[in-house]
C-alpha cells in the first residue's frame, strides 16, 4: 500500500483478510489508513464466514468494506429422480446429458455406509462404481468432492446444499458429470430415497441462462457484521456481485493443473469477487469526479444502493428456508452497489483523515495505538473525541438503553453544481424507537455548501430484547436526488 501511494495510484483492490482484530495489530488497517489519509479509495472483502454473524472482517471504518451478492446469471443443470421429481442446480461441467438413469448413493447420511463429505476415504464400505453421489460438504472444496467421487469409480454427482449453505449454488468446472443443488433440493433428494429402496436420476445440462429469479441474493458464505471492534459501525457497507464470476484464469479450470502458457477461463465465488467490482466503481467515479475525498465517493456508493431486487422485492438472504425473510443490514450494508445512481449522489458525508483520529481516541486507544495506526505521534488528550456513532458516516448504528435518547450528528455536502435543492427527512422507524430528524428540511444553494442536522433516538414501547437489534432508515429526498443511510439500532 505505501508502494502504491508512492506510485499515483487511486484506487486499490485488495482480496485479502484476516479475523477481525484491533486497529493497530491489523496491517490491512493500518496501510489503508495511509492509503485513505492520502486521497485513495481502499476496498476490501468482508471475509467469506458467513451465515456466522459477527463474522466480518476488514471493519475499519475508513476502508470500503465489501460483502458478495449473487445476479441473474445461471449456468443450469436440472437432476430428474425417478419419480418424476425435478431439482434445478448449477454446474460449469460441459455436456448435453447424462445418457442413461443411473443408481444414486448417499454415502455417509443416515444409515447408509461410507461417511460424509465424499472425502478420499469416503468410500472404502460403500459401492459408488458407476453410480451418481450424492455429496455436501464437510471440508475442502466441491471440486475436490468430485475429484474423490470419479477416483471411487462413480460417474456423476449430485452436490445438495445443507441448511448452513441455503439456496447459495455454483457452477464450478467439474471433473465428472455434476449438478449443485440447494438445501431444499437435499430434503427431497432425501424424501425420495426413503420412499425408494432403488433411488435413481438423471442430469441434463443446459448451459447459461439469464433472467434468474431471485437476483440479486445475499449468498450464504458473505461475512456478517455487527463488528465486534469498531464500536458498532455498521458493516459490510455495501455488496456487490460475487458468486460465479466469470473471469480469465492463469490456471486451466480442474483439479491438480499447473499454470500452462495460453488462456483460461474459470468460474470463482467470494467477497474476493466482489471486491473489485466495488473498485471499478470508485475507479469510475474518481474520474469523473477527481476532487472527491476517500470518504466521498464511498458515501456516494452507499446512500445510491440498492435495497430491492430485480423484482422491486427486498433483498433476500440465501441463509433461510423462508422465502419471505430478507437479508438484513449486518449482510447486506446499505444495499447492492448501483454504479449509474452513485455517480449523481446529490449529497455526500464527507470525513477528513483527523475525524478518524478522534474516532480511535473514543474508541480508548491508547496514544500508543492510536499513533501506531496514524503513523505519527497522537496524543489523544489533545484531540476532540468521538464517539463511533458520531462519525460522520453514511450509516447510522446505535446502541440504545431503556428510558433513555440520544442524540447524533451527522454533516451532508452539496456535491450539486448550479440551481437550489430542497431535501426532506423521510424516516423509516426502526421497531421499538422514534427517531426524530432536526431540521427535517435542508435547502442547498451552491456547491460544497454543508449543512448539520441531528437525530434523536427514544425507546418507544416495548423494545427488542437486550442484544437484540432494528432496523429502518433515513431517506433525504429533493424529488430528483434521494440520499438513503440504513439506520440499526441495537438495544442494550
Amino acid at each position: 500500500m505505501d508502494q502504491a501511494i508512492d506510485d499515483g495510484v487511486d484506487v486499490l483492490s485488495i482480496s485479502l483478510g484476516d479475523l477481525a482484530m484491533p486497529f493497530y495489530k491489523d496491517s490491512l488497517a493500518i496501510g489503508a489508513f495511509s492509503a485513505v489519509s492520502k486521497g485513495l479509495v481502499v476496498c476490501l472483502p468482508a471475509g467469506n464466514s458467513g451465515p456466522d454473524i459477527s463474522s466480518i472482517e476488514n471493519d475499519a471504518p475508513w476502508a470500503m468494506t465489501v460483502g458478495a451478492s449473487s445476479h441473474d446469471r445461471r449456468v443450469k443443470a436440472t437432476v430428474k429422480l425417478g419419480d418424476g421429481t425435478k431439482l434445478e442446480g448449477q454446474t460449469g461441467y460441459e455436456l448435453s446429458t447424462l445418457n442413461s438413469s443411473l443408481p444414486i448413493v448417499f454415502p455417509g447420511f443416515p444409515l447408509q455406509n461410507g461417511t460424509e463429505g465424499c472425502l478420499s476415504g469416503s468410500f472404502r464400505n460403500i459401492d459408488v462404481k458407476g453410480k451418481i453421489v450424492v455429496c455436501y460438504i464437510v471440508r475442502g472444496t466441491f471440486v475436490e468432492m468430485g475429484v474423490n467421487v470419479k477416483a471411487a469409480g462413480g460417474k456423476a454427482m449430485i452436490i445438495a446444499n445443507t441448511f448452513r449453505e441455503g439456496i447459495t449454488t455454483y457452477s464450478d468446472v467439474h471433473v465428472l458429470p455434476t449438478a449443485h443443488v440447494n438445501d431444499s433440493s437435499l430434503q427431497k433428494l432425501w424424501k425420495y430415497k426413503k420412499s425408494n429402496p432403488n433411488p435413481t436420476a438423471t442430469i441434463t445440462f443446459h448451459g447459461t441462462y439469464f433472467g434468474a429469479r431471485p437476483s440479486p441474493t445475499i449468498p450464504s458464505f458473505s461475512s456478517r457484521g455487527p463488528s465486534l471492534i469498531n464500536g458498532g459501525i455498521l458493516k459490510p457497507d455495501i455488496v456487490g456481485p460475487g458468486v460465479n464470476i466469470l473471469s480469465a484464469s492463469p490456471v486451466k479450470p480442474g483439479p491438480g493443473q499447473k499454470a500452462p502458457p495460453g488462456s483460461y477461463f474459470n468460474f470463482l465465488s467470494g467477497t474476493s469477487m466482489a471486491t473489485p467490482h466495488l473498485a471499478g466503481v470508485a475507479a469510475l467515479l474518481k474520474s469523473t469526479h477527481k476532487n472527491w475525498s476517500a470518504a466521498a465517493i464511498k458515501s456516494a456508493i452507499m446512500t445510491t444502493a440498492d435495497r430491492l431486487d430485480l423484482d422491486l422485492k427486498p433483498i433476500r438472504d440465501d441463509y433461510t428456508y423462508d422465502s419471505r425473510d430478507t437479508a438484513n443490514l449486518f449482510a447486506l450494508g446499505a444495499g447492492q452497489v448501483n454504479p449509474q445512481a452513485a455517480n449523481d449522489p446529490g449529497l455526500v458525508y464527507d470525513i477528513i483523515p483527523l475525524n478518524y483520529i478522534q474516532y480511535l481516541c473514543g474508541l480508548g486507544y491508547s496514544n500508543g495505538n492510536v499513533s501506531a495506526i496514524a503513523r505519527r505521534q497522537v496524543q489523544c488528550d489533545k484531540i476532540h473525541k468521538i464517539k463511533a456513532e458520531d462519525l460522520n458516516y453514511p450509516s447510522i448504528s446505535v446502541t440504545l438503553a431503556p428510558k433513555t435518547k440520544k442524540n447524533i450528528t451527522r454533516e451532508l455536502t452539496n456535491v450539486v453544481d448550479g440551481g437550489t435543492e430542497v431535501y426532506h427527512a423521510v424516516v423509516e422507524e426502526p421497531n421499538g424507537t422514534s427517531v426524530v430528524v432536526s431540521p427535517n428540511t435542508l435547502r442547498f444553494s451552491k456547491l460544497d455548501e454543508k449543512k448539520k442536522f441531528t437525530v434523536e433516538f427514544k425507546v418507544t414501547g416495548i423494545p427488542l430484547s437486550k442484544g437484540e437489534s432494528a432496523e429502518g432508515q433515513l431517506l433525504w429526498s429533493s424529488g430528483k436526488h434521494k440520499v438513503r443511510s440504513p439506520i440499526s439500532v441495537t438495544f442494550a
